[in-house]
Order: structure tokens, then C-alpha cells, then sequence
């Protein structure tokens, strides 16, 4: 995180020192006027620098570690069942084709049903973080319990109940990093974190390997002990996280008393505006969250981007469609999401350094229309995996900067943020439900990649809609133009603010 320079931080001090008051005679309402906390008043730049980097790099090490993580354990669970299919789940169970998409489709329906009360509760709670490790120790105990299943039936409730728990994960743990970092470090955080998920996915599949080795041991067949195995290491890792996980600026153990400070008013100096969370119920966040155009705009983005990448929770069984055995099918599904780890953490690198997202979404995306178009076209097995290699790097590459788009371009409390990301997280991952249909007539799956080539062109004219849209507003801010209630408030106009583009 580099810290503020002179010129903007000799004017937030000007700015704020003197707001003593709510209004200073002009009708601006100024009780979430930032201002400069007492320990950091007098400080040279140097020092402030110094305070910047020392909070940022123990948040760094006690944050995103612990998330990435969890965003492995988050895949592995939830992906494990692609494995256990090339195991023999379906044949020890009497599943059908629509059984096995109905039990990888069924999660979804759970995990999009709780994401918004979930990122509602956690925006008000005193330990947001500690709240995410139970869920994630209560999936892991589902997941445990998935590899005692004896019937379709009884596979489904598990699935449905994981989803239901894995719900406070992804939406939760962007919006703690959201409540740690400014937007022009939004990028290559949420970066980071989305690698836990390619990290999953590369490795998911040596793991999973390894663990069906256990095939047989104490009578119960491979695809049992991934279940177990697995959800009994995310109990377990879920538990020792929650002893040292950040949960709000303010209350981190490791921090002193200059860095909480420094944390909490580098936020508010990025926003422009004190939280109002507080003061705002969670109906009203719910209210200001849903009518506000920018979140259908980023909705838009974001659900056409899910859609193109539907194709990873079929992975295994695409790349098994290439005609290798059991094992080099598990092992070759792990080039990819390596190549996706590097593609995405430069991409959020690059994107926070030139404080761009537009075109870190656009250009990404003309190879996932490259990789679709490959997969339609052709059986050819090094064309095919040529396009399984590129397809997730670039989906994915797009998805974190999308991401990262909506921490920017969201006015208001930090509850309503929490919600936008919960509505816009639960809406897009409905197509997880509906495309596993689509995954028939192997080895071509022709309805599969044509409807995500389409949701790729849609991806590209919904991002350049929702840049002109914000570079509208951008205007309107610099012509001194209302921008609605949607807008930043009198408060933020004032600190500069502007939407990221």
C-alpha cells in the first residue's frame, strides 16, 4: 500500500482538522467528515509512511493468507464431487446423467438463497472474520458427512445443506478485505484471494488423487475418503484461524494504537466520508442497495463473466473427454488453473497500478472468446486443451477486477456495500444452477461453449456500458452537478471524490 502523498495529505488535514461541527453555515451536513486522528496529527510524510506499511504488511500476513486458504478448502469441498464422478460415485450410487447435474446444480441453489442475510449479519457484527470459520468448520462438517451417502436423495440434501454454509464465504470474505484495503488496492487483493479458488482447482485434482488411493481401506471406496479427508481438514484449519483472524480495523491484536488509527482513517480518507453503518438499518442498506443503477450495471457484468466460467465446474469432466485415463486426467487439469494463479495476480497488479478496470475486464475477455470459440469449433485434443488452458485465466483475470469495480463504485455505509456484494454475488452464481444442464452430447458439448461464447460478447458490451456510465457521472461531479441519491454525498464531492474507470 503506498501512503497518500504530500499534496493530498496536507489537504485532507486542512480539510478535516477544523470540523468540529455537523454544519459549517452552508447546509452541508458534515458529521462524517473525515478527520485526522489525534496520533497522527504533527507526523512527517516519512512517518506516515513508515505507520502505512507496517499496518498494511500485518495485515497482509494475518488477512490474506488466512483467506486463501479458506477459499482452497471453500473449492475442494464444493468441487470434490467432479472427482468423485471419475471415481464411481455415479455407479455406486445409480445415478443418472440429470441425478449427477442435479446434485452438482443443487448447491447452488442453497449457497445463492443465504448470501444476502449472511453479508448482512456479517456487515454488523463485532467479528466478521471469526463468524466466516464457523461456516467454514460447519461445511466441512457437511462435507465430512457427504461420504456417508447411500442414495441420490441423500447426496442432494448434503449438497443443498453445503451450499447453505459455503453462502457466508466468498461474498464475506470480499467485503472484510474491503473493510482492510482502499480501492486502488481492491485489484490485486481480491486477486489474491480468488487465487486460493485457481489453487483449489490445480491442485484439487492431485490431491484428489492421492486421497483415492485410500480405496478399499476399512471397506468404504475412494470417493468416500475424499469427502471425509477433506472435510475433516477444513474443520480443522477452520478452527485454528479463528484465533487470529482480523476482523475490524479497530480491534486487530497486532496492530498498535497509530496503526488501527492509520488503517481506519486511510479508509475514510479513500471514501471520502466516515462509516454510516451505524445509523442505517439493514432494510434501508437492502433499499439503497437494490435501486442503485451502478449495481445492476456491475450485476451484468459480473453474471455474464459466471457464465462464461461455468465450464470449471465441469472441468475434470471435460478434460476426462480428451481420452486419457483417470490419473493423467486428474493431473492435466492442474497446468491451467497454475497458469489462471499468475494471469490473475498480475492482471490485479497491473489493473491497481494504473487505477484502471475497464479494459483489465475487456481484453481478458477477448481470449475467453478465443477459448470458446476453439472449444466449439473443434475435437482436436491439443486444441481443446489449448482452450481449457486459456479459458480460465482469462474468465477469471476479469472476474477479480469486476470485483474489485464494485468496492470502488459503491457510495454509501459499509452495510450497503456488504449487501451489493451479497445481491450481485448470489445472483451470478444462478447460472451454476441452469448450466450443468447444458453439459451433454461429450465430447463436443456445443450447447455448453456456445452459450458461454455469447456470455462473453455480452461480458465485453456490459463492461463498456457500465464505463460510459461512471464516466457520465465522473462529468456531472466535475461540472458541480447533483448525481442523485445514488452519488456521492456533499461530504465526498468535497474530498474529490471520483469513480474508477
Amino acid at each position: 500500500m503506498s501512503s497518500l502523498h504530500e499534496d493530498t495529505y496536507k489537504e485532507a488535514v486542512k480539510h478535516t482538522e477544523d470540523v468540529d461541527h455537523p454544519y459549517l453555515g452552508d447546509n452541508v451536513d458534515r458529521h462524517l467528515a473525515v478527520q485526522v486522528p489525534e496520533s497522527l496529527r504533527g507526523l512527517s510524510e516519512d512517518e506516515i509512511a513508515k505507520i502505512d506499511k507496517a499496518a498494511t504488511r500485518k495485515i497482509d500476513i494475518l488477512l490474506m493468507p488466512t483467506l486463501v486458504a479458506l477459499y482452497i478448502l471453500n473449492y475442494l469441498d464444493r468441487q470434490n464431487i467432479s472427482s468423485a464422478k471419475i471415481a464411481g460415485i455415479s455407479k455406486d450410487l445409480g445415478l443418472t446423467t440429470t441425478d449427477y447435474n442435479t446434485a452438482v446444480s443443487v448447491l447452488f441453489a442453497g449457497y445463492v438463497s443465504l448470501q444476502v442475510p449472511s453479508n448482512m449479519l456479517a456487515s454488523k457484527i463485532a467479528y466478521p472474520g471469526i463468524y466466516i470459520c464457523i461456516m467454514c468448520a460447519v461445511w466441512g462438517i457437511i462435507s465430512a458427512c457427504t461420504g456417508a451417502v447411500h442414495s441420490f436423495a441423500s447426496l442432494a440434501v448434503c449438497r443443498t445443506f453445503l451450499g447453505f454454509a459455503e453462502a457466508a464465504f466468498f461474498p464475506g470474505a470480499v467485503y472484510l478485505v474491503s473493510t482492510f484495503y482502499t480501492k486502488r488496492s481492491m485489484a490485486l487483493r481480491t486477486a489474491i484471494l480468488y487465487s486460493g479458488s485457481q489453487i483449489g482447482n490445480a491442485f484439487g485434482g492431485l490431491f484428489a488423487l492421492a486421497i483415492l488411493e485410500l480405496d478399499g481401506t476399512h471397506g468404504l471406496e475412494g470417493w468416500r475418503w475424499l469427502f471425509i479427508v477433506e472435510g475433516v481438514l477444513t474443520v480443522g484449519l477452520a478452527a485454528i484461524f479463528a484465533t487470529f483472524i482480523p476482523n475490524k480495523p479497530q480491534t486487530v491484536r497486532w496492530l498498535t494504537p497509530q496503526e488501527k488509527d492509520r488503517l481506519q482513517y486511510r479508509l475514510e480518507l479513500d471514501r471520502g466520508s466516515k462509516d454510516a453503518t451505524d445509523e442505517v438499518s439493514v432494510g434501508t442498506a437492502f433499499k439503497m442497495a437494490v435501486t442503485d443503477p451502478k449495481t445492476w450495471l456491475l450485476c451484468a457484468c459480473l453474471q455474464a463473466n459466471y457464465i462464461a466460467a461455468s465450464v470449471t465446474n465441469f472441468f475434470p469432466v471435460v478434460v476426462n473427454t480428451l481420452g486419457f485415463n483417470r490419473t493423467i486426467t486428474l493431473a492435466i487439469t492442474c497446468p491451467p488453473y497454475v497458469l489462471c494463479c499468475i494471469a490473475v495476480i498480475v492482471n490485479g497488479w497491473h489493473s491497481d497500478k494504473k487505477s484502471e478496470r475497464t479494459l483489465h475486464i475487456i481484453v481478458p475477455f477477448i481470449f475467453t472468446v478465443l477459448g470458446n470459440v476453439i472449444a466449439v469449433a473443434t475435437t482436436n485434443v491439443a486444441a481443446r486443451y489449448f482452450a481449457m488452458c486459456i479459458l480460465p485465466s482469462s474468465f477469471y483475470s476479469a472476474s477479480i477486477v469486476i470485483l474489485s469495480w464494485i468496492s470502488s463504485s459503491v457510495t454509501g455505509p459499509a452495510v450497503k456495500r456488504a449487501i451489493i456484494y451479497a445481491v450481485i454475488n448470489a445472483l451470478c452464481n444462478t447460472p451454476n444452477i441452469w448450466t450443468s444442464y447444458l453439459y451433454f452430447n461429450a465430447p463436443k458439448y456445443t450447447a455448453a461453449f456456445g452459450v458461454d461464447l455469447a456470455a462473453s460478447v455480452l461480458l465485453i458490451i456490459a463492461a463498456a456500458s457500465t464505463h460510459l456510465y461512471l464516466k457520465r457521472q465522473n462529468s456531472r461531479l466535475e461540472r458541480g452537478e447533483d448525481t442523485g441519491k445514488h452519488g456521492p454525498s456533499a461530504v465526498q464531492i468535497e474530498a474529490g471524490f471520483r469513480y474508477q474507470l
